[in-house]
């Protein structure tokens, strides 16, 4: 399996997604690099197909990954990925995400993509 290592190592790269991942489900929409968002949306995508069977080992699978607690205290990820958005892409197959490009960032000209869930509230 390809991936991109970003400049990272192992366990740095994994808490970037785990992170990533969170906001995602969390907010629905982020904005990062299109580097990360092209890793992070094939995680959040797999996810997303776990957490749409519903049951107690998907749960855990999902809770492996996401982060329980944000740093100001937000809700839950894993309650908000079984509750609200699995239930709305039931009759979907796939492509929960989507990527839309902004343009280059300003101090280092990294091209900058939102990515957010399709259908979002």
């Amino acid at each position: 399996m390809a991936y991109q290592k970003l400049g990272r190592d192992s366990s740095a790269r994994k808490a970037l997604f785990r992170d990533l991942v969170t906001d995602l489900f969390l907010y629905e929409r982020i904005q990062t690099t299109e580097a990360k968002a092209k890793e992070v949306r094939t995680i959040a995508e797999k996810l997303i197909t776990k957490a749409k069977k519903g049951d107690l080992h998907a749960r855990r699978q999902v809770a492996a990954f996401v982060r329980r607690e944000t740093a100001d205290g937000e809700q839950d990820a894993i309650q908000k990925l079984f509750a609200e958005i699995a239930p709305r892409y039931t009759e979907r197959p796939g492509g929960y995400t989507r990527i839309l490009k902004l343009g280059p960032r300003r101090g280092d000209s990294a091209p900058m993509v939102y990515l957010e869930l399709v259908d979002r509230a």
